[in-house]
């Protein structure tokens, strides 16, 4: 595919801690965060908008190429991730990520609410008012993807 195509893909993609276990806090959590970040910028396919989460979860918002392999490039993420918490900053195993990711495109003008979004994951966490579509890594009970939901 040639890298001259013209085209605005927006990802909100999201992963959860293993058992959901609260691991994802103080340094940790700062550390990881700076770790993704960077990481995706290593990406010459992704540009990262943001990244957030709460204790047992993660949030990226990235631009993409049409070239980039979305779940060979969040496995890697995942992975990598994981080796660095546990090798370089815990020095045991802490961290392992459940199976699975949600990822959900939206357009350009929505961006600022997603980075927004992200940006505040522990207070709409606290408050109870998560947007379903941005939270899920499952497909719903039909094995469909899930459908356009309003605020949790």
């Amino acid at each position: 595919m040639s890298r001259r195509a013209y085209s605005e893909i927006n990802l909100h993609i999201t992963w959860h801690v293993k058992d959901n276990a609260a691991v994802l806090r103080d340094e940790i959590e700062v550390q990881l965060h700076r770790y993704l970040r960077r990481r995706a910028a290593e990406e010459p396919d992704v540009i990262c908008r943001e990244v957030g989460g709460t204790d047992d979860h993660v949030h990226l918002v990235v631009s993409a190429q049409p070239t980039l392999l979305i779940s060979e490039w969040v496995g890697q993420m995942k992975g990598a991730s994981a080796h660095y918490v546990n090798k370089l900053i815990a020095n045991r195993k802490v961290l392992e990520w459940q199976p699975g990711y949600g990822v959900v495109s939206f357009g350009t003008k929505d961006l600022p609410w997603v980075v927004d979004y992200v940006l505040n994951q522990r207070a709409h966490h606290s408050g109870g008012k998560t947007h379903v579509r941005l939270e899920r890594i499952e497909p719903d009970d039909e094995g469909k993807p899930a459908q356009a939901g309003s605020v949790q």
